[in-house]
């Protein structure tokens, strides 16, 4: 695939998407967001697992705002609703696992993309920041829906309002994170994970992704039922039947993801 602000490519099940804007840290311009989207609407068709990292020494610096002339110029409003929005829904409803690779600074934007994946792993040396205070604004891009969620109400409002730098180890720490990862690991740990997951149960991560966030807004009845009925339909699935005839021979399995 031939993009102008990410680089794509796959490797046995793994369709890894680069943002390469290096000069800019990856700064998220309009070009980016319409590449970045058409790419994950992609992936499912190449893989069975999406790594998104960053090309140079960051992750994401956040919104590029050289991207407009003026302040003025800025329709927020515009932008968020028509570019960011359908980006992020993209990613968050993927029918395959996503795992936000960070191996270097996630500032504004920048980190609330990398959140938006179902796990985010990221480099020691990384570090997230929700900058958007400093300049007068709100955080966007999900970070009013993410932070709070994955870290608490009280930590995601110190978050937002002092703008301070969360260290790798700290956003593993307050559940912000998955896991934080030394530096001269982080690479094959990457390789690994993803590895795992493009050789699993496919529709088993779909249903795990679906029942995991109806569960903050379904009452206990309500989940429960959900899970009877995801379970249902997990249990019809090729992959349950090649997982438990594996169990039974004492050997690995072997999913097709169907």
């Amino acid at each position: 695939m031939d993009y102008e602000t990410i680089l794509y490519s796959v490797a046995d099940n793994v369709v890894t998407i680069t943002l390469n804007r290096p000069a800019v840290m990856n700064g998220l311009n309009a070009q980016m967001r319409v590449d970045l989207l058409h790419a994950v609407k992609h992936a499912p068709m190449d893989g069975r697992v999406i790594v998104f990292t960053g090309a140079g020494r960051g992750f994401c610096s956040g919104q590029d705002l050289g991207d407009r002339v003026t302040a003025a110029d800025i329709d927020m409003e515009r932008t968020l609703k028509e570019e960011y929005e359908p980006l992020l829904k993209a990613i968050y409803e993927c029918p395959i696992p996503t795992i936000s690779a960070v191996n270097g600074a996630a500032a504004g934007a920048g980190a609330n993309l990398a959140l938006a994946a179902d796990v985010v792993i990221a480099t020691k040396s990384a570090f997230f920041i929700q900058a958007f205070a400093r300049i007068g604004l709100l955080p966007d891009a999900g970070g009013t829906y993410w932070l709070p969620r994955q870290m608490g109400f009280a930590k995601a409002m110190g978050a937002a309002l002092f703008a301070d730098k969360i260290s790798a180890d700290q956003a593993s720490e307050w559940g912000m994170i998955y896991e934080s990862v030394a530096d001269d690991n982080f690479a094959p740990t990457i390789e690994a994970r993803a590895s795992q997951l493009a050789k699993g149960p496919t529709k088993a991560y779909q249903y795990i992704k679906q029942a995991m966030r109806a569960s903050f807004d379904n009452s206990l009845d309500d989940q429960l039922a959900l899970e009877a009925k995801l379970q249902g339909r997990a249990g019809k699935t090729r992959d349950f039947t090649e997982g438990v005839m594996a169990f039974m021979e004492k050997r690995s399995p072997k999913y097709e993801g169907r």
